[in-house]
């Protein structure tokens, strides 16, 4: 045997060997007690010894292996299919090599495999209106508000699957996979507005003339959602003043209904039912933040944007998006945004703002680790403060430079020469990587990435996405890249050079 494994490929055949011998042997696998699928395993792990094989680390792919096949839960209908299709263990040996999360999440819920033997997984992503379908698909049937919760967080958690294990497998680049997360979060929460609202209706009825509106902040605004993003959302409405209480039975007064409708919406979200949380919600970029009301009326929310807000909530608005309101409501909402965005501001004022704002995120956070992408001093924040820094100083003038996705605006700065066609290369190029990085990583790591710690399969997919050789190669660009681009943001936002 342990010759066998050694031709394998195997690095390691003796602890390859008594792994084996536990799977056969031991009774210590819930999902092997029941004697039909104990014997579908026994008939399959020479197959599956030589789909393991196939992986590029095959020793920590065996040692993945077993501690999946202990956390599974269930799994004839799994095994049954990996008995069946040699490419698909392979595929899995990749998830539970470099993915914890979504080994995790396949242990809990075997049935996600069903997705990647699905003809289209490894087609086109489907668009909103498929996603929209597929959801409609699923929830048609649901017999309760508790059956509607938890069929939302299997849709969404089978998404996210999909979505990372064709991350992990090369057959989606970040920015379709970001596009696909933020489709994702978006039809969920269309979803969720619809259904909370009319429930909450049903018990207190509606306010003449009432509108809502959720507005995305953050990655889900600007469409550059990852596998962990939390929903930066804002809630607005109007309704008339003159009639300020709900008609329904339990009757409720003006703001008071909406910050309850709100309540109700964010639970809808974060409440964890037997299949977890739907999303993380964080409401902290409404007006006055954590001090402020929950939701916020349409013109309060102007007149706070326009007379009171700091630079630092201006730059956050020009990720706003509007993701679920009427029609008409969606269009004055959006036109209240704007006109914010549009003011004439002060060129050093702003600079002063922006600088001093990311001087104490680096305070707080840290600025050394280069592999803390987002924070590190020349990583995503640098690149995002640039493109919003643009677009407060440039808009009066030039409100073509607007877009909520942050490589859009550099585009369009350097397009309206306002942006060097150098300076724009250097942070479009390094907008890229740290996308393509990002995407891997908040994938495949729960706590920050250390390179001394990582697997090897991790490593490999880092290197394979940025098209560099080995993870040397890496390290080294990636360096380089976050030079260069503090030094763009001296010369930009610091008014060095």
């Amino acid at each position: 045997l342990l010759e066998h494994l050694g031709k394998l490929g195997f690095r390691k055949p003796a602890m390859v060997a008594q792994t084996v011998q536990h799977w056969m042997l031991d009774d210590d696998y819930r999902a092997l007690r029941v004697e039909s699928t104990r014997q579908a395993f026994l008939d399959f792990v020479p197959l599956l010894i030589v789909g393991l094989a196939d992986a590029e680390e095959p020793d920590s792919a065996v040692i993945a292996f077993d501690r999946f096949l202990q956390a599974l839960q269930r799994g004839g209908r799994l095994i049954s299919l990996l008995s069946q299709n040699r490419d698909l263990v392979a595929l899995v040996a990749l998830v539970l090599g470099a993915a914890p999360r979504l080994a995790d999440m396949l242990a809990r819920q075997p049935q996600l495999v069903d997705g990647l033997i699905d003809p289209r997984f490894f087609g086109a992503m489907p668009d909103r209106r498929e996603l929209s379908l597929r959801l409609a698909a699923t929830l048609e049937d649901a017999n309760s508000y508790e059956e509607f919760l938890d069929r939302l967080r299997l849709f969404g958690q089978e998404s996210l699957f999909l979505i990372g294990t064709r991350i992990l497998s090369g057959t989606v680049t970040a920015p379709q996979a970001s596009t696909a997360f933020a489709d994702v979060a978006e039809g969920i929460a269309q979803t969720l507005h619809g259904l909370v609202l009319d429930q909450f209706v049903a018990q207190h009825g509606r306010i003449k003339d009432q509108e809502t509106a959720i507005i995305a902040m953050g990655r889900l605004g600007s469409r550059e959602m990852t596998a962990s993003s939390d929903l930066d959302l804002i809630l607005i409405y109007d309704f008339d003043h003159d009639a300020p209480d709900s008609d329904g039975p339990r009757s409720l007064h003006g703001a008071q209904y909406f910050a309850r409708l709100t309540q109700r919406l964010i639970s809808a979200f974060t409440t964890r039912t037997n299949y977890g949380v739907l999303y993380d919600v964080d409401m902290r970029l409404r007006p006055s933040g954590r001090s402020g009301p929950l939701a916020s009326r349409i013109d309060s929310f102007s007149d706070y944007q326009q007379t009171e807000a700091w630079t630092w909530e201006h730059m956050a608005l020009t990720r706003a998006r509007v993701i679920s309101a009427s029609p008409a409501f969606r269009a004055k909402v959006e036109a209240a945004i704007r006109d914010v965005l549009i003011r004439p501001r002060e060129h050093g004022i702003i600079a002063n703002d922006v600088a001093e704002m990311r001087q104490a995120i680096a305070e707080e956070k840290g600025e050394d680790d280069i592999w803390d992408i987002k924070y590190a001093a020349g990583g995503t924040v640098d690149i995002e403060f640039i493109a919003q820094y643009l677009q407060l100083v440039h808009a009066a003038e030039m409100p073509a430079i607007l877009s909520v996705n942050t490589q859009q605006v550099l585009e369009n700065a350097a397009r309206l020469g306002v942006l060097s066609i150098e300076h724009a290369e250097v942070l479009r190029r390094a907008a890229r990587l740290f996308n393509d990085l990002t995407q891997i990583l908040r994938l495949c790591v729960s706590e920050g990435f250390k390179p001394e710690s990582a697997g090897a399969d991790l490593m490999r997919v880092l290197a394979r996405v940025s098209n560099e050789p080995d993870f040397s190669s890496l390290e080294a660009r990636v360096r380089e890249i976050q030079s260069d681009v503090r030094e763009v943001f001296k010369q930009i936002v610091e008014g060095e050079g």
